[in-house]
């Protein structure tokens, strides 16, 4: 197949070209800047100069491909407090990539987040209903019910890590311990996030990409249950500094453009995506990576 990858050059996507590449395939990624068009051609694929403004672009980067891969979101909009603006951008472009791909029975593979399931009160599975009224829920709802593109939506842990991973959640909590002075959990730092590691997503989204179903949900979660009290235990350790609860009142200036997201508790199961794509994660799980070293070595 031709794919077009958005966000080739960024952490999932450099894992996922010569993924796909290994696996035969053509890839075409979209590339907001000539360096990152040199990162993506220097893998072996062809770069389209744009981003995620230029819908036209978007659309013949689609029309011209067998399937469409969508990782890119504008997170530094997220970052910079408006999540809500980024996720109207990112709806927008799966609404430009559903018209033009409209009766072709194309694969659309789209992105969300496990975050989306906080507050269930238990395990997520791939069953779950988002509401299209939460930030990222319009865009999967319309992948998942359209009935004229085969689409499907990988679903990844707010820790996606490996070596790769220099601008994620874990990156962002180590640079916050080196400022602070502390590794810090929410409250009691009971709360749960799931975890994946990058080689295992990629994986996934080239499987997603082959053969999975029209309207299905997939989870990129290899450890469903991780609390972030764990996470700061070892940060803590790596960094030699004191590991401590930041209550409610101090999270957003301890943790801040993390803050709104820290606190949640999400975790989530992967059998049904295991079983229905013969997809099994193998890499090293989340706090073996953190004490491999490797996120302590980032500035």
């Amino acid at each position: 197949m031709k794919v077009f990858v958005t966000g080739a050059s960024g952490h999932v996507g450099s894992a996922l070209v010569p993924e796909l590449l290994r696996a035969g395939h053509q890839v075409v990624g979209l590339a907001r800047s000539e360096a990152s068009a040199a990162k993506i051609e220097a893998q072996g694929a062809t770069a389209q100069l744009g981003d995620l403004d230029d819908l036209d672009g978007l659309r013949k980067g689609a029309a011209e491909s067998d399937a469409v891969i969508h990782l890119a979101f504008k997170h530094d909009e997220m970052y910079a407090g408006d999540y809500q603006g980024a996720a109207d951008a990112d709806l927008a472009v799966v609404r430009a990539f559903l018209a033009e791909l409209s009766g072709t029975g194309k694969a659309l593979i789209g992105t969300g987040g496990t975050l989306s399931y906080s507050g269930l009160g238990r395990t997520a599975t791939e069953e779950e209903r988002v509401s299209s009224e939460s930030p990222r829920g319009a865009a999967r709802n319309e992948i998942v019910d359209s009935q004229d593109v085969r689409g499907a939506v990988v679903v990844l842990p707010p820790t996606v890590h490996s070596a790769l991973d220099t601008a994620g959640f874990i990156p962002i909590l180590v640079r916050t311990a080196r400022t602070t002075g502390i590794s810090g959990y929410p409250g009691d730092g009971t709360n749960r996030w799931s975890a994946g590691h990058t080689l295992d997503a990629a994986r996934l989204y080239r499987l997603a990409a082959e053969k999975a179903p029209a309207g299905t949900i997939l989870h990129a979660v290899a450890e469903e249950a991780i609390t972030m009290k764990e996470i700061a235990e070892v940060i803590g350790r790596k960094l030699d500094l004191p590991v401590e609860s930041i209550p409610a009142e101090r999270a957003q200036e301890h943790f801040g453009p993390l803050a709104f997201m820290v606190s949640r508790d999400a975790p989530t199961s992967a059998e049904q995506t295991k079983a229905l794509l013969n997809w099994e994660p193998k890499e090293p799980g989340l706090l073996e990576d953190l004490e491999a070293g490797f996120y302590f070595d980032q500035k």
